[in-house]
Order: structure tokens, then C-alpha cells, then sequence
């Protein structure tokens, strides 16, 4: 029979919870977006298509050199079996190099970033000297080395024709679909005018169509008023938008990190065109405009093969764990239920991803009851901030005090990570009383899933202040790896054995 789980109410609230779960929007992370999916699927569509066109033009490029080749030892008759020749010994290596290469070369890239013809050559002179020096190491007869300056030239030429025809072929379609950059400007005076003229009519091959213009002063008619910064997230509810391109001259800093914040949490890229922007030059990427340079602002958060890696990370070390492990877990309830009253689990109630309330599953460490005896426990908070910290609290038991003492109390969190409530690394949540104590800058935290460890557990955990926690948050997001992530969880086992800030 399953264990019963213990869910003990909150402290009263100091100030009331944001009623985030209203306002579907929060309900969903960035990449589950209506706008980031529809840019997903145009991305895989053009990514594949550009590979296909590549392998092909490698294809006709390396006949093309072989069928030359014959024609001028006049060896034999050009058959279709020379292509198969050469795909049987040298067409899957080259077609794996050539899309390595143009990968790394930025070949790939969305189009308006995408690279031309000149790193197409400079990309296929790379695998022509990979080529060159596998087959010299690997003893292979070339029989002319004149082969691979001709494969090299028609290839070039091959995948320059293609590349170039699907560039037309398909702002074509797109203008024949219909399909558009739904935009909304955000600036004040000459400023905002000066960017919707020099944006012009589209980027990339792709036009724009500008919803309207967030700002107090007079817009062209083409352009409509739809409100100040104040109204950012109603506007951006109401209107089905891809991109918010701003004007960083009319907006404090303060401000521009709050309509950022806005339009990512509502699923819009957010594109800026600046003057200085020291607080978030970070998280900027450079994209190509028309005669205004703009530069895109990456949300905190993890979208597309980031999202998978880290997700699928999650999954495989969560399961390799808690089997690993019965056990030990089974030894650990047992413990709990004969020493003290009361269930083996308990889910705490904590903040989680878009500031949404759900159960974070932990071994029981205190008496029956605890959570009533908090208020009388609040004048004895050794933690500054929003946090609630007692070296030696009363009401935790003597099996629940060596289990906080090593975080071994945390491990079934790992059940939350395999729900998807949880990762294994991120910020981490905080229960409700806590977060009814956050300033509206600290909040940025809520845009990823909470993790089970993080850079607070590693960085003196309880000896820290609260900002420094936050800010520690705020590294992680903005400088997230799979690498740092397996840093980060190499480092927390010994934290936890040295006792480091724990209690």
C-alpha cells in the first residue's frame, strides 16, 4: 500500500500570491509558445531542405568531376555506376564532413543570418583538404589528385545554383502564403519613427507587418498607438505578435529589463536596436537588418535542442538514481516511520516555473504538525531576506536531522523532475512563505523549471544573503550549458559531505 503523503498549509501571507494560473499564457514555458513552435517548424523545414540541396549538389559535383575524368583518359564509356561507385567509397564520408563543416560555417542558420556563396567556397576548400588528408593517411589511390579541385569547383557551383534557387523560390512562396513578421515597436518620438523607416518593408526575405507601436507620442497612421509600457502584457495577450523590436534610447534600464522580461514570459522574441545596453549586451546576438542593426535578446530559458538535451539529461540521471538507490531509500523509510509519527513523505508546497504552485516531494524530516509552530518560530529566523533558516529548530526530528545534514532529504525531489515540475539543476524553489517576501527583481528566476541543486548549493549555501542567492540564479540562466549543469551536480556531492553552509 502506497504512503501517505503530507501536505501541511502555509503560514498566512504577508501579501497576496500573483494569480498567475489565470493567465494561460504562464501555464506554458517559452518553447511551447504558439510563435516559437511556428518559428520551429519553418527552422527544421528550411534546415533539412538546405541539406538535402547540399548532399545533392555534392552528389552531381563528385559525378561531375568522375564523368570529366573519363572523358579526358578516355578510360570508358560515362554510366550512371560511376555515381555508384563513388557513393559506395566516398560519398557517406563526404557527405558527413560537408555538413559538419557547413554547419559549423553558419550555413544552416535561419536566413537572415545565414552565410553566401563566399563561406560555401571557403567551407568546401575545408573538406576538400579533410578529404585530402584522410585519404593520404588511409593510403588511398586518387589516381589523378586533379579530382578534388574539380569536385571542389562543381560543388561549389551545384550548391551555389541550389542554394540561390531555393532563396527565391521560397520568399516567393512565403509572399505568396502570406506569410509575415508580425511586429510592435516600442520607443518615443524621432527615435521610433527613425526605426520604422529604416526597418523597411521586411528582413530576411520575409515581410513585416507592424501590429502597432507601444509609446506616449504621435505615430504615423500606419502605425497605431496601442498603449504605453505599462500595458506591455495586456497588448502582447491581445495581439498575435512574432517580434517586439525597441528603441533602448527612450527606456531606463530598469525599464527595458521589464518589457524584456514581459514579452519573453508572453512568448516574443524581443529584438533591440541600441545605442548601449550594458545590462544585457550578454544575452545579445547580432541579427542582420535593413538599414537599422538590431540585436536579438535570448530568453533565459532553454528552447529547442538545448530544451531536449537538458530534459532528456534529467530523465536518464533522475531514473539511474532512484533505481540505483531503492535500497538505501527503503532503509531511510523505514527509519522515518519508526522513530516519529506521521508519514514517510512530504510535499512541500513551492513556487515553480511561471511563479505556479505545485508539491515538491521530500523525506520527512519534522514532527507531525510543524508548520503551525512557524509563526512562533519567526522571531528566531537566522537567514536574511525572504528566507526562513534555524540551526537548531525544535521541530525537526533526530533521523530528519542527519538527512537535512547531507540534503538526503531532498532526494525524492527526483520523482518532481521526472513529473517535469523539477530539474535536476536550476534555481531552487522556494516554499510560499518565502516567495510572498521577493522583490519584483528577483521574480526573472521563475522564467525555468526550480532545479534540485544549483549554484546556491555550491557557493556556501545558508552562509550566503538572499540577493547574492538571486543573483547566483541569474548567472546560471544567462550562462546555462549541459557542461555547467554536469559541473554543478560534479560539485554538490562534496558540499554536501563537508557540511558547507547546511543546516
Amino acid at each position: 500500500m502506497a504512503t501517505p503523503v503530507a501536505i501541511e498549509p502555509a503560514p498566512p501571507a504577508e501579501r497576496p500570491l500573483p494569480v498567475a494560473a489565470v493567465d494561460i499564457r504562464a501555464s506554458k514555458p517559452y518553447v511551447l509558445s504558439r510563435a516559437t513552435l511556428r518559428l520551429l517548424s519553418f527552422r527544421v523545414g528550411s534546415v533539412v531542405s538546405h541539406v538535402a540541396l547540399d548532399l545533392a549538389g555534392l552528389g552531381l559535383g563528385l559525378y561531375g568531376a568522375l564523368a570529366l575524368r573519363e572523358l579526358y583518359y578516355g578510360h570508358s564509356p560515362i554510366l550512371w555506376g560511376l555515381l555508384w561507385d563513388a557513393e559506395t567509397n566516398w560519398l557517406p564520408f563526404l557527405a558527413l564532413v560537408t555538413v559538419l563543416v557547413f554547419w559549423q560555417g553558419g550555413l544552416y542558420d535561419a536566413r537572415e543570418r545565414r552565410a553566401g556563396f563566399g563561406r560555401v567556397v571557403s567551407s568546401l576548400v575545408i573538406v576538400a583538404l579533410l578529404t585530402l588528408a584522410f585519404g593520404l593517411g588511409t593510403g588511398h589511390e586518387f589516381g589523378t589528385f586533379g579530382i578534388i579541385p574539380t569536385t571542389l569547383l562543381l560543388t561549389a557551383l551545384c550548391i551555389g545554383l541550389f542554394r540561390a534557387s531555393y532563396d527565391v523560390l521560397t520568399r516567393e512562396a512565403m509572399r505568396l502564403i502570406g506569410v509575415q513578421r508580425r511586429a510592435i515597436l516600442a520607443g518615443e518620438g524621432e527615435h521610433l519613427l527613425h526605426l520604422y523607416r529604416a526597418l523597411g518593408t521586411g528582413r530576411g526575405g520575409i515581410d513585416y507587418r507592424f501590429v502597432g507601436a507601444v509609446t506616449t507620442s504621435k505615430v504615423p497612421p500606419a502605425l497605431p498607438a496601442l498603449g504605453q509600457v505599462g500595458d506591455l502584457r495586456a497588448i502582447l495577450g491581445e495581439h498575435d505578435v512574432d517580434e517586439l523590436i525597441v528603441t533602448d534610447s527612450d527606456f531606463s534600464e530598469r525599464e527595458l529589463l521589464d518589457i524584456v522580461d514581459t514579452a519573453h514570459r508572453s512568448g516574443v522574441r524581443v529584438l533591440i536596436a541600441p545605442k548601449t545596453t550594458e545590462l544585457l549586451t550578454q544575452r545579445a546576438e547580432y541579427v542582420p537588418g535593413q538599414g537599422s542593426p538590431l540585436f536579438e535578446l535570448r530568453p533565459p530559458v532553454f528552447v529547442g535542442t538545448d530544451w531536449l538535451i537538458k530534459r532528456t539529461f534529467d530523465v536518464a540521471v533522475s531514473l539511474l538514481v532512484l533505481v540505483a538507490g531503492l535500497p538505501v531509500w527503503l532503509a531511510i523509510a523505514a527509519a522515518i516511520k519508526l522513530t516519529s509519527k506521521g508519514p514517510v513523505f512530504y510535499a512541500d508546497r513551492r513556487m515553480g516555473l511561471h511563479e505556479l504552485e505545485f508539491g515538491m516531494l521530500k523525506f520527512r524530516t519534522m514532527k507531525a504538525g510543524a508548520a503551525e509552530l512557524q509563526r512562533e518560530l519567526e522571531p528566531r529566523n537566522e537567514a536574511g531576506g525572504a528566507l526562513f533558516k534555524i540551526r537548531d529548530d525544535p521541530r525537526v526530528t533526530a533521523v530528519g536531522r542527519v538527512l537535512r545534514r547531507y540534503s538526503i532529504d531532498e532526494v525524492p525531489n527526483l520523482w518532481n523532475v521526472l513529473r517535469g515540475e523539477m530539474s535536476l539543476v536550476g534555481p531552487r524553489p522556494l516554499p510560499l512563505r518565502d516567495f510572498r517576501l521577493l522583490e519584483p527583481w528577483h521574480r526573472k528566476r521563475y522564467l525555468v523549471l526550480p532545479g534540485m541543486t544549483g549554484l546556491w548549493q555550491i557557493s556556501g549555501r545558508s552562509n550566503l544573503s538572499f540577493d547574492d542567492l538571486v543573483r547566483l540564479d541569474f548567472y546560471y540562466l544567462d550562462n546555462w550549458s549541459i557542461w555547467l549543469d554536469i559541473s554543478i551536480l560534479a560539485r554538490t556531492l562534496p558540499a554536501v559531505l563537508t557540511q558547507r553552509g547546511a543546516y
